[in-house]
């Protein structure tokens, strides 16, 4: 085998590769040979099967096992008598097609890992702050457990709801829309659906800025006959945007044709769709406009929404039907795009996700609600609907509802009063307890197991932090873009479901890109760091270690323990996730034996507001 470095560069390294064909050919003529030997072939007698009909059978097959093993064992050799640990699987590529009688050639890439220097762990200060239960803490749990163990009764008196009751009740929440909204739409091009005749004849290309406004380009590539544009249609945002009857939708943009030739225009539309919640159009309003040509112009179309059965959001789309088939490439450049909605003082628009429950038992007054919400239930009695006006936080999970009024209408279906059980002996008995004390033991073991854990979260990220600030060294680039590409999709998911909180929802995609890509190459860099720490003072998990926590997870299913313990036995990488998080928490633990950590005694709030 020859081998030949081709390139060096930082931690990327590329490698040529050639296999004689004679190592080839003999390790693939030894193998037809022992196939021949037990081969049963009508017309041969056992193990009598000539060379060349084996040959003629299986060559082709034999080869190309032969050729897979070959760069497999290869590859490894490389790896081994240069001492290479590569961070992710090195890239093969065939060099030319592979014919019978000659050399295997193939380049390998990868980059590979770097060298990670040891931080100077006595360097290392950081705080452990402790915090113990309070006697009030430990009642307030025991008077809480008290209050979730009690029985629900039914209310039998006439009397409107007070605080500390509970209402079962029905609600539709809907967000209150005053004014003009802001725009509407997201970056140009971003969820956009683009149809063309024929199919597949055009795509969302690029994007970019121009003129103060971002821009999306839409390629039409040549094409001839049947397979040149003639028709294109583009659905602007995601599909729908919440509406309701008398609110007036207004979309405006601007277009050119950015490269090609100006195509020769028959009709050029703007429309808004209403549709209902199945995604059914009910009606619409279409807006003849100027074509594009190559000089920039603006567009627009206004509809107030009629009153129509079913009627759930409005959808913006635009329509270019070309004279002639678009024998010439040309790219369409939309930019500018806005949608915005005006209503009435106060309307509220159509039901929001998540936002409608049934039979919901609320405590009058009570936590874990939108500020407001429980509060304005007080008075309510059995049968009466009631509209309460709320505003969700500025921090709220769902960005498309944080910091916005939304509009309640709730109607009460019964009223029940939690009956307590006292706080004594026997309610402590009924839980398995020999006595209250014992109980108030156990809450107490439970909050001080509570801010162990907060104290520990707390070392740890500042132990990393200052690891983070100290380490400087290259990480691999592969190894960063499969990182930030979980991360994204994660990112992608929430922003989808309305969860990004209200910093990151503000942001544009390029400047949370750049984010999100930072914290990535941190990670990797850590994770690299806390890897070699690890590998260099021979820090290990256990068999023992790792079976616990295979039974930790498996607890979690009872009646399944066996299959997930099987499970983990036939799947090494989720043996390794678990394997992972133990040997991270054993690095921490020898680097904390090694660092300044000083002890210091806060408040519980003070514990729990970091």
């Amino acid at each position: 085998m020859q081998v030949t470095e081709l390139s060096a560069e930082g931690l990327k390294r590329s490698f040529s590769v050639v296999v004689p064909a004679a190592e080839i050919e003999a390790t693939r003529d030894k193998r037809l040979a022992a196939l021949g030997r037990d081969l049963r072939i009508p017309g041969f007698r056992p193990g009598k099967v000539p060379a060349s009909v084996v040959k003629k059978r299986y060559g082709t097959a034999v080869t190309g096992e032969v050729l897979e093993e070959q760069v497999q064992t290869a590859t490894r050799t490389l790896l081994n008598d240069r001492g290479l640990r590569p961070a992710l699987q090195p890239k093969v590529e065939l060099v030319g097609d592979f014919a019978d009688g000659q050399d295997l050639a193939f380049n390998i890439e990868m980059e590979v890992l770097p060298e990670v220097p040891m931080p100077d762990f006595s360097g290392i200060e950081v705080e452990r702050p402790r915090a113990e239960p309070s006697e009030e803490e430990v009642q307030k749990a025991l008077d809480g457990l008290a209050t979730r163990q009690a029985k629900l009764e039914d209310v039998t008196e006439e009397r409107p709801a007070a605080k500390g009751d509970i209402v079962m009740a029905d609600f539709i929440g809907r967000l209150v829309t005053e004014g003009v909204s802001g725009n509407l739409m997201g970056a140009p091009g971003k969820d956009w659906a683009v149809v063309t005749n024929p199919r597949g004849a055009a795509k969302v290309a690029g994007s970019g800025e121009e003129d103060g406004a971002l821009y999306a380009d839409i390629e039409a590539p040549p094409g001839e006959g049947d397979k040149a544009l003639s028709r294109i249609s583009v659905t602007l945002g995601k599909v729908g945007f919440q509406a309701q009857a008398g609110e007036t939708f207004a979309l405006s943009l601007r277009w050119k044709v950015a490269a090609g030739a100006a195509p020769a225009i028959a009709s050029a539309r703007l429309s808004l769709s209403a549709l209902d919640a199945e995604g059914k159009s009910l009606a619409d309003e279409v807006a003849n406009v100027a074509g594009p040509t190559g000089e920039a112009q603006e567009v627009s179309i206004r509809w107030t929404v009629p009153a129509l059965e079913g009627l759930s959001a409005v959808q913006a789309a635009l329509r270019i039907t070309l004279q002639e088939p678009a024998a010439e490439g040309f790219t369409l450049r939309v930019g500018a795009v806005s949608l915005t909605r005006e209503s009435g003082e106060g309307a509220v628009s159509a039901p929001f996700p998540g936002g409608t429950a049934n039979d919901m038992p609320i405590e009058v007054g009570g936590e874990g609600f939108i500020p407001g919400f429980t509060e304005g239930l007080e008075g309510i009695r059995p049968g009466e609907t009631r509209k309460i006006r709320v505003s969700f936080p500025e921090g709220y999970g769902s960005a498309e509802l944080a910091g916005k009024p939304a509009e309640f209408e709730i109607t009460a279906k019964a009223l029940k009063t939690r009956a307590a059980a006292p706080a004594n002996d026997e309610f402590a008995k009924s839980l398995g307890l020999e006595s209250v004390e014992k109980l108030r033991e156990e809450l107490k073991k439970s909050i001080q197991s509570e801010y162990d854990g907060l104290t520990r979260l707390r070392v740890k990220r500042a132990l990393l932090d200052q690891l983070s600030d100290r380490a400087d060294f290259p990480v691999p680039e592969g190894m960063v873009e499969a990182e930030f590409g979980q991360i994204w999709s994660r990112v992608e998911q929430d922003r989808q479901a309305g969860r990004l909180d209200a910093e990151d929802a503000g942001k544009d995609e390029e400047t949370l890109r750049a984010e999100y890509r930072k914290i990535a190459e941190r990670r990797i860099r850590l994770g690299l760091l806390l890897s070699e720490i690890g590998r260099t003072n021979n820090i290990q998990v256990t068999q023992d270690e790792l079976f616990q926590s295979m039974r930790n997870e498996a607890s979690r299913y009872p009646g399944q323990e066996k299959q997930v313990f099987e499970f983990f036995q036939k799947n090494p990488q989720a043996l390794e996730n678990l394997r992972a998080p133990i040997f991270e928490e054993k690095v921490v633990d020898f680097m904390l034996e090694l660092a300044k950590v000083t002890d210091t005694t806060v408040t519980p709030a003070d514990l729990q507001a970091a």
